[in-house]
C-alpha cells in the first residue's frame, strides 16, 4: 500500500489515478497511524512552501514524513514536495522539512542577478530531464522523454551528488534530487504520460539498498 500524505496541499486525486491506471494500490490521508503502516510514501503539492508547512506541522505530518524517511521506507516527493524537503524556501521565506540539505531557490532572483529577460515564471509545460546518475526509480526512461513542469522555485542541495536530474530552462537547475531511501521530482510524473507512469510504476516496487 502507497500512502499518498494530504496536507491540504492539491495535486492529489491525480496521483492517486495514475497510480490505480497501473494497478498500484493507494489511499489518500493524513492519518499518522495508516502512514506508519503503509509499505511506501508519495508526498506531492501544489502551492505555497509557508502554507504548505504550516498545514504539515498543524496535522502532524511534518514528524510523520521525517520519521518515514528514518525508517527506510521508500519515500517520493513531487514538486513542492520535492522543494519542501529541504531546509528553507525563498518562498515565503519557510523553514522546511530539512531532511536534505540544502534551499529552494527562485527563478526570479537568479533570472534578474543574470540578466535574463523575457521568460515566463512558473516555469509551465513540457520539458526534458538528462540523468546525472543511474537510478533504479528513473530506469527505462529515453533521452527524449518529456516531463510536465509548473513551478517558480526548485530546489538546490547542497551536495550536488544528491542531483540525480536537471533541466534547462536558460540555467540549468536540479529536477530530481534525491538520497539513500527518498526521490523527489520537480515535475509531475503523474501528469506526464507514459514516461511519468513508469517512474510510478518503478517506485512502487523500488527496494532502497
Amino acid at each position: 500500500m502507497i500512502a499518498i500524505i494530504d496536507y491540504d496541499a492539491g495535486n492529489l486525486t491525480s496521483v492517486s489515478r495514475a497510480l490505480f491506471h497501473i494497478n498500484v494500490e493507494n489511499v489518500i490521508t493524513n492519518d499518522i497511524k495508516l502512514i506508519e503502516s503503509a509499505e511506501r510514501i508519495i508526498f506531492p503539492g501544489v502551492g505555497a512552501a509557508g502554507s504548505a508547512m504550516k498545514s504539515l506541522i498543524r496535522l502532524g505530518l511534518d514528524d510523520a514524513i521525517r520519521q518515514a524517511v528514518e525508517s527506510g521506507k521508500p519515500v517520493l516527493g513531487i514538486c513542492l514536495g520535492t522543494q519542501i524537503i529541504l531546509q528553507e524556501s525563498r518562498e515565503n521565506q519557510a523553514k522546511c522539512l530539512g531532511i536534505i540539505d540544502g534551499s529552494v531557490r527562485a527563478f526570479s532572483e537568479i533570472f534578474q542577478s543574470k540578466g535574463i529577460k523575457g521568460l515566463k515564471i512558473p516555469h509551465m509545460g513540457w520539458n526534458r530531464i538528462a540523468l546525472k546518475a543511474d537510478h533504479p526509480v528513473f530506469a527505462g526512461l529515453k533521452e527524449n522523454d518529456e516531463f510536465y513542469f509548473v513551478h517558480g522555485y526548485y530546489p538546490l542541495p547542497d551536495n550536488l551528488s544528491q542531483v540525480i536530474a536537471t533541466t534547462d530552462y536558460v540555467i540549468e537547475f536540479p529536477s530530481i534530487i534525491g538520497m539513500n531511501n527518498i526521490v523527489a521530482t520537480q515535475f509531475h510524473p503523474e501528469k506526464s504520460g507514459n514516461p511519468g507512469l513508469t517512474i510510478l510504476k518503478n517506485f512502487s516496487s523500488w527496494e532502497p539498498c
